[in-house]
């Protein structure tokens, strides 16, 4: 089974991605409040997938996903971002991640996305 490592600084946010995943069968997560914590927690857990907020405290979800593909230039990143990051999230695109969810997202965009990352 997959291992997914959710990050945000809103635990709302973390537990609602969690709830989504869930009801079509993913299990195993791991939860960070910030960039520093997800690059930490990767380290530790090795995922097969992370879902990274952009915005958050100590460090940003883009250093994270930078320091995260240094780490493992394989490491498998989708970054959630709030409207009008477009900036933002065309560098997380070049900084090699593999798609983007807006928030706030519908159930579905988040389990197509981390089902064409991660087939069941």
């Amino acid at each position: 089974m997959y291992k997914i490592l959710v990050v945000d600084d809103a635990g709302f946010m973390r537990k609602m991605v969690r709830a989504h995943l869930t009801k079509v069968g993913y299990t195993d997560f791991v939860e960070g409040e910030d960039g520093a914590r997800a690059v930490e927690l990767y380290k530790e857990t090795k995922p097969d997938l992370v879902i990274m907020d952009i915005t958050m405290p100590n460090m940003n979800g883009i250093d994270a996903l930078r320091e995260i593909k240094t780490y493992d230039p394989d490491a498998k990143i989708v970054m959630c971002s709030a409207m009008g990051q477009e900036a933002m999230v065309m560098d997380a695109i070049k900084l090699g991640a593999l798609d983007f969810i807006v928030k706030p997202f519908k159930a579905d965009r988040i389990v197509q996305t981390v089902n064409k990352v991660l087939p069941l």
